[in-house]
């Protein structure tokens, strides 16, 4: 997790005021103990524009295609990171919906997700979440949709 954290690409007034609340912002997004076993990779985080990568090796289905599930936990990553951003340090992001659509198989190499905000409200964020082969061909389109909750006390 270390080395993933390091890459993660923050603005730095951002990381300034959640290290002023004693969050160390680039660990708690480095996609936690499930993205980390499925090899996710945080690469740039705003709350406009949040891009990761993750392998298709070891996230595939018996027929050797990127699993769907994979792809949905990529998307709902990025998509949850760009609500919590953009929800600030007073709230945390709740995914309530998350939709995927699959347009091709991936047999190998990494895929990229970039996550963009369809809207960005005082309680809810919904974000497209593109996730492109190395090819740059569309392999899925997901949306989340995120609750944005009061933190109550709540730290990474």
């Amino acid at each position: 997790m270390g080395e993933q954290s390091a890459a993660v690409k923050f603005p730095q007034e951002v990381i300034d005021e959640y290290a002023h609340l004693g969050v160390d912002l680039p660990a708690l997004f480095s996609a936690g103990d499930l993205g980390t076993r499925m090899g996710v990779r945080i690469v740039e985080a705003s709350a406009e524009r949040v891009v990761g990568t993750m392998p298709v090796e070891g996230n595939t289905q018996p027929y050797g295609l990127l699993h769907g599930g994979a792809s949905a936990v990529l998307a709902e990553t990025l998509g949850s990171i760009g609500s919590m951003l953009h929800g600030g340090v007073s709230k945390i992001a709740v995914g309530v919906d998350l939709n995927c659509t699959h347009h091709r198989g991936a047999r190998s190499g990494l895929v990229t997700g970039v996550a963009t905000p369809v809207h960005r409200g005082r309680s809810t964020a919904t974000y497209e979440i593109v996730i492109t082969d190395e090819h740059d061909k569309r392999v899925c389109t997901a949306r989340l949709t995120c609750l944005l909750r009061d933190a109550d006390g709540v730290k990474g």
